[in-house]
């Protein structure tokens, strides 16, 4: 499979969060900001592509009947340093994200990409894999927390800087006249968002869907007439 291919696939068409519907808890619990999605995602990110290469990398030296409690070993091992580098550099962050950022070691995803893909493919492929994967999934959370801060607390990224750097703080808007609504920043909101987020990717699919095929009935047309 092409690295086009793979990054799509990730992104979009098998998309963790929207077309997966896995890691629905840290989906729902740790996007009540913009700021707070990203954060988690490119920690999940950082370990779905080193777990990915190290599976691909001894995926010829473990044997099939225990490959499952080594994988889940080296997740755990690589969860556990992330969770130290954010405590140690973003203490912030760490503070708002919490017990989410050890529960990445059982994120599904994780353990599922190192299990349907790492384990049979190149680790160059893996790693490509890996990244895609951990960008969509950041690009999912992002796109919800944005969603639910703006019409929770009226704000965009904020504490982006904390995340970021100081040079990010031009992220940090406050919506003149506008305090949100407590309901979108609550898990119902989050689950409503998500809700209308699934539809309209399934509506543009199906789009999409219609005009291909009328392209291609509109190509064969002076075929069958000339026949």
């Amino acid at each position: 499979m092409s690295a086009g291919k793979l990054m799509r696939d990730g992104l979009w068409d098998n998309n963790i969060v929207f077309a997966q519907l896995l890691a629905m808890c840290p989906a729902m619990a740790v996007t009540t900001s913009g700021t707070n999605g990203l954060g988690l995602g490119l920690a999940t990110t950082a370990v779905l592509v080193v777990s990915n290469l190290l599976v691909a990398s001894i995926r010829h030296t473990v044997s099939s009947q225990v490959r499952i409690p080594v994988f889940v070993v080296l997740i755990a091992t690589l969860v556990t340093i992330v969770d130290l580098v954010l405590n140690a550099w973003l203490h912030e962050l760490y503070k708002v994200l919490g017990l989410f950022i050890a529960l990445i070691v059982v994120n599904c995803a994780i353990l599922g990409r190192a299990e349907a893909f790492a384990v049979k493919n190149t680790v160059a492929a893996s790693a490509v894999d890996g990244l895609a994967m951990g960008l969509g999934f950041t690009f999912a959370l992002t796109v919800i927390g944005l969603i639910r801060e703006i019409l929770g607390s009226g704000t965009v990224f904020s504490q982006a800087s904390a995340l970021l750097g100081t040079s990010f703080a031009f992220l940090e808007m406050k919506i003149p006249a506008w305090d949100g609504a407590l309901l979108m920043i609550l898990p119902p909101g989050g689950f409503a968002v998500l809700g209308f987020l699934l539809a309209g990717k399934r509506a543009w699919e199906l789009k999409q869907q219609r005009a291909a095929r009328s392209a291609a009935s509109g190509c064969t047309l002076p075929d069958h007439a000339s026949a």
